[in-house]
């Protein structure tokens, strides 16, 4: 059993799993990944990575169509759809063999099948019904990943009713969809679509889209998506849908319980997802669950000795970075390492539709709830230079400060490339900066950055260029 026993097996290669493997290696640890199907996970094969891709597309779809107000002609634009999905996959491809390189590179072994647990330290591995082999390890994570929420009476079909599986690979363009849930997955196919030329509606049960950002942000977002045309109703559900030849008649009512009748080509599923728990051996075990996911510690230890867990099964954010991150300080306490355990008000947030989304920290709301006397800035796209000079106007950067001590609690952004520049917030708040540090930091012109420095200064009276 020598070479079939190790310091730490991963079960799913995902981006909690095969980072965790990555650092248990850099860490002189003899390191096993189990993964039955793709290395990267769903993020980087099904989720993250493709439909980025995909947006991509689209984006410059859409600039290409606006050609006009750059002074620009662009005649007859079209797509191909099978094109589209093709260079999609194909990012996605070129990633998947990297996984591979670096698992290789750290020497970390990949054992090709569905892991299971099977005793104090063991792991059964089977493949499509057949044994591959009986493993040991002083410790195994679950980094299992999860999988689309099912709605009832609205199960996906993959013809008329998709996931988003389906929904990155259409093979003809839909003229129509309806999207049920208005989270980071159901926005970003709603803008895509809606972009791509497709009449699209969203459903949401909460009274506002988006609704762990900011109501602001979310607000603000809502306003632009239905300026593109984005059909949007909130604080409704989708209770039935009738599925024809080529297209679905959805029935949604509202809150007050009226009814409307919606024919679409294609409905995307995106009510949320749930943790992969089935199958794993959780029963002659202490590991706790809890609504389909595996509780854990501030560093992904479970109730069993030796057994963790991190990613998506261990519960939200359900967020690739966070479950990398977990991944990292999992392995480091394993190994005796004294790091810092997961604090999720840190852990970002970004939504990739057009305007982008992104936040970290308490929301205003929540900031007072939790009993702070908060000061709050602004500042709007239209006030930047280099927004301008981009054509993006439409934006807002908000910062939310605690009044009496100064701590940055919170950062919300909606506009063109907020994805990339949330993470100077969010390295501020890992290094607990205060207002005045920020005030003073210099920002470089003419850059978007620009406008998180003037919101600072915005919170203290203190704005500039508005």
């Amino acid at each position: 059993m020598a070479e079939n026993s190790y310091d730490l097996i991963v079960i799913g290669s995902g981006p909690g799993g095969y980072v965790a493997a990555i650092r248990a290696a850099q860490l002189g640890m003899k390191a096993a990944v189990v993964e039955r199907e793709h290395l990267g996970g769903i993020c980087l094969n099904w989720g993250c990575i493709p439909t980025k891709a995909l947006l991509r597309t689209s984006e410059l779809y859409g600039y290409m169509n606006h050609a006009g107000d750059f002074g620009l002609s662009a005649e007859k634009v079209g797509f191909d759809i099978a094109k589209v999905v093709k260079r999609s996959r194909d990012v996605s491809k070129q990633l998947n063999s990297g996984v591979g390189h670096l698992l290789k590179k750290n020497k970390v072994t990949v054992i090709d099948g569905e892991g299971q647990l099977a005793g104090k330290g063991k792991v059964n591995v089977n493949k499509d019904g057949k044994k591959v082999g009986d493993f040991q390890a002083k410790h195994i994570i679950l980094a299992t990943g999860a999988r689309p929420r099912v709605l009832p009476g609205i199960e996906p079909d993959k013809k008329l009713i998709w996931t988003y599986f389906e929904a990155m690979v259409p093979e003809t363009m839909p003229k129509s969809l309806l999207v049920i849930g208005s989270g980071a997955i159901g926005i970003e196919f709603a803008s895509f679509y809606r972009t791509m030329g497709a009449e699209v509606t969203v459903v949401e049960m909460l009274p506002e889209i988006l609704p762990v950002e900011d109501a602001e942000i979310s607000a603000f977002a809502r306003k632009q998506l239905e300026k593109q045309g984005i059909k949007i109703l909130t604080g409704a559900k989708v209770t039935k849908a009738d599925k024809g030849k080529d297209e679905v008649t959805c029935t949604v009512e509202d809150e007050k319980g009226k009814s409307q009748k919606i024919k679409v080509d294609r409905v995307i599923s995106a009510a949320g997802v749930q943790g992969n728990i089935e199958n794993l051996g959780l029963d002659n075990t202490k590991v706790k669950t809890d609504r389909g996911l595996i509780k854990t510690d501030g560093f992904g230890a479970t109730d069993e000795p030796g057994v963790y867990a991190i990613g998506d099964v261990a519960g939200p954010p359900m967020l690739a970075h966070k479950a990398s991150h977990e991944g990292v300080i999992c392995v480091e306490k394993i190994a005796g390492n004294n790091p810092h355990s997961m604090d999720k008000n840190l852990i970002p947030g970004c939504t990739y539709c057009q305007p982008q989304i992104a936040s970290v920290g308490l929301t205003e709301a929540q900031a007072k709830e939790a009993g702070h006397e908060v000061k709050v800035g602004h500042f709007p796209f239209i006030g930047n230079g280099k927004a301008i000079a981009l054509g993006e106007t439409e934006g807002m950067v908000k910062t939310v400060f605690d009044k009496k001590t100064g701590q940055l609690l919170g950062a919300h952004m909606v506009g063109a490339e907020v994805t990339e520049l949330i993470q100077g917030y969010v390295v501020a708040m890992n290094l607990e900066t205060t207002e005045q540090e920020l005030m003073h930091s210099i920002f470089p012109h003419p850059t978007l950055s620009e406008m998180m420095h003037e919101s600072v200064l915005d919170a203290y009276g203190q704005a500039i260029h508005f």
